[in-house]
């Protein structure tokens, strides 16, 4: 059971100002005997209405009444006055507590539908928080795309296929490299997810003497769905490689985990 579900629910309350059914009423005064918070809440709300009713004491009642007598002109040595019995007297005590009652339950619905309100306009305003966020994320998407079709479209643009390697002979890739804004875009659809621990490393290289220099690690090719990245590249590249190296890359490629390799301007 959530003991503070059920306090924070109202029922306690109800239960104070007697407007429960008799079956609610044992319900709740088992549960205050098997739990000491419920008991204690009930304790709380019961001295919360205390203090509500002070206004309704005996005393207050009695001192109303006298200057009412003496408004309307009464005198008690002329005129007998039936004094108000204790029946009376215990049924105006009811009654302001009653009237507390009704207070504190009024006010406690207040509190619980202002909380209700605040709660709504949070989550009003985190779904407009998401949603401005798929906006902005859709845009860029946008964007992307735009560039893409405009490299794919450009026959400035250099696109070299990188075929598979020795034991990854079915894996493929492909670089466009755009030398005026020196970048390109690696499509790199035709590999597998690197295994955990694992990332994909891609290589600009000069042939003669063979010298290889990194382009950067793909740390994002799991949650990437388009799988093409754009990489920076000022090198005069005469090739391109992929390999698979620990997480965090490697100062120089792993041949035994060469993927891709392609060369510039092969036919």
């Amino acid at each position: 059971m959530d003991i503070n579900a059920y306090i924070e629910s109202g029922i306690l309350e109800l239960y104070v100002a007697g407007t429960l059914s008799e079956k609610e009423n044992q319900e709740v005064y088992a549960l205050m005997q098997k739990h000491p918070e419920i008991r204690q809440e009930v304790l709380n709300i019961e001295a919360a209405i205390v203090k509500l009713t002070a206004a309704t004491s005996q005393g207050s009642n009695n001192v109303s009444y006298q200057n009412i007598k003496q408004k309307l002109g009464f005198d008690d040595s002329e005129t007998q006055v039936i004094p108000l019995n204790k029946q009376k007297n215990n049924w105006i005590s009811y009654s302001g507590w009653a009237a507390a009652l009704v207070l504190g339950v009024g006010l406690l619905w207040l509190i619980n539908q202002n909380n209700q309100l605040k709660s709504s306009i949070q989550t009003a305003e985190t779904q407009q928080s998401l949603l401005e966020t798929q906006i902005e994320n859709s845009k860029n998407n946008l964007e992307e795309a735009h560039t893409l079709i405009s490299v794919l479209r450009d026959d400035n643009i250099a696109r070299i296929p990188l075929n598979g390697q020795g034991n990854f002979s079915n894996t493929y890739a492909k670089v466009y490299w755009d030398k005026n804004e020196n970048r390109i875009f690696l499509d790199a659809q035709g590999l597998p997810e690197p295994p955990e621990g694992k990332v994909y490393q891609v290589w600009s290289l000069k042939m003669s003497p063979l010298t290889p220099t990194s382009l950067g690690t793909i740390d994002n090719f799991k949650t990437d769905d388009n799988k093409i990245f754009e990489i920076e590249n000022s090198h005069e590249s005469e090739a391109f490689g992929i390999t698979l190296e620990p997480a965090g890359g490697s100062k120089t490629p792993t041949m035994e985990q060469l993927y891709t390799l392609g060369v510039v301007n092969a036919t």
